[in-house]
């Protein structure tokens, strides 16, 4: 799903073993979603109707999204170096628009198995396209512009929170997709319909930020530096959430809710808000993904070569893997005894509201699928090291 971050032919490891790991958090996500009993009727995240278990199971996958964007920032700048400043920009927007046409014809098919494309889903791949052509733009006038405006996104979106909804449809529309969207439904002529659930401004932050960050990684930089920077800044960034949820003003559409439970307390404390991304979601996942890179750039063992691989073919992963669990889902479907009258459901087929299993058989079809993934990843990954068609960086 990013750019390819080489730095003449060699690999940054750390990069692709957090984004590896995360590819493998991200793929538990989706198999609850088409396979956990509740996923379609409750809220793993509420703290009165929850467990410890599923909301665990919810709350560790919300370091994905921001860490794949912000990684996608990252290798934006680094792949930059290898271009000339118009090069580097036109390839963001030709990317960018190629995400966003991904997004709505492969990904959303992928999801809903759904032909006549009744229901069209925008979400993280919309919004790392629309961010990659914001990149393409801002990114040609200078380096600075790229990160300053992104630590304006990340500390100031959550002003609009604040703000009285435009009373005219159009403006409020137009702030929910750029700031505030959170399972915005646009309605389309012959039953066709637009969910737009990642608002796209508060993204493109983390990546002109993830952009920003790309500075430490030139081969010149100085490595202990760059250790030290990522440690200074990734403690500060667990500190300020710290801080912000404990203050319980700004950072988070939603105030903490105070529970007569310390256990619900708890789990409150770590609901923040995902769609859109707070400043306190953005500091709770990528203030530990910044000490995640500190820690491992010299880390080498079997687990973190198994993550790598996952992590250098993102995009390849990304795409199959919802394709493959939507076939174990329709086989699934059948042999549970449903019928094909019942395959039409909005926006999922073939996901009826009372379908699914229970947590153990949801992680071992997760585990399943990652494991089935590795070894086509592995022959992907190879492919790109060994080939040099244009195409392979779009994938």
């Amino acid at each position: 799903m990013t750019i390819d971050q080489s730095l003449s032919s060699k690999r940054i490891l750390s990069i692709d073993i957090l984004r590896g790991l995360v590819m493998i958090i991200m793929a538990l996500d989706h198999t609850r979603d088409f396979f956990h009993i509740g996923a379609m009727t409750s809220d793993p995240l509420n703290p009165e109707t929850t467990t410890g278990a599923l909301f665990f199971i919810r709350w560790i996958t919300h370091f994905c999204a921001p860490v794949f964007v912000f990684l996608s920032g990252l290798s934006a700048y680094l792949s930059a170096q290898n271009k000339t400043s118009a090069a580097a920009s036109s390839f963001l927007l030709k990317r960018g628009l190629w995400l966003i046409v991904v997004e709505i014809l492969i990904i959303t098919l992928g999801l809903t198995f759904n032909p006549l494309y009744n229901f069209i889903i925008l979400q993280v791949i919309w919004a790392i396209g629309c961010s990659m052509i914001f990149l393409a733009l801002a990114s040609r006038i200078s380096y600075k512009t790229v990160l300053i405006v992104g630590l304006l996104l990340v500390f100031g979106h959550n002003i609009f929170n604040l703000l009285p909804v435009p009373k005219n449809p159009d403006m409020a529309l137009i702030l929910k997709v750029f700031f505030t969207a959170f399972g915005t439904i646009v309605p389309l002529p012959n039953n066709h319909f637009i969910g737009i659930f990642y608002a796209i401004l508060p993204w493109t932050g983390v990546m002109f930020v993830g952009y920003g960050i790309g500075a430490w990684y030139k081969k010149t930089y100085d490595a202990a530096k760059r250790k030290r920077n990522l440690l200074i800044v990734g403690s500060l960034s667990v500190f300020l959430f710290l801080l912000l949820r404990f203050v319980n003003i700004y950072g988070d559409p939603v105030p903490r809710k105070e529970y007569g439970d310390l256990f619900k307390n708890l789990l409150a404390f770590f609901n923040v808000s995902k769609y859109p991304p707070s400043l306190q979601y953005i500091s709770m996942t990528l203030g530990p993904a910044m000490l995640f890179l500190a820690f491992t750039e010299k880390i080498n063992n079997w687990f973190t070569r198994i993550a790598s691989v996952y992590g250098a073919v993102p995009f390849f992963y990304y795409v199959i893997h919802f394709y493959l669990l939507h076939t174990i889902l329709v086989i699934a479907f059948f042999t549970t005894g449903y019928t094909s009258q019942q395959i039409v459901q909005i926006p999922f087929l073939f996901r009826p509201a009372d379908f699914g299993f229970g947590l153990p058989l949801v992680y071992l079809i997760w585990i399943a699928v990652v494991a089935i993934l590795y070894l086509p990843c592995k022959w992907f990954k190879k492919y790109k090291e060994t080939h040099g068609q244009w195409w392979l960086s779009y994938i």
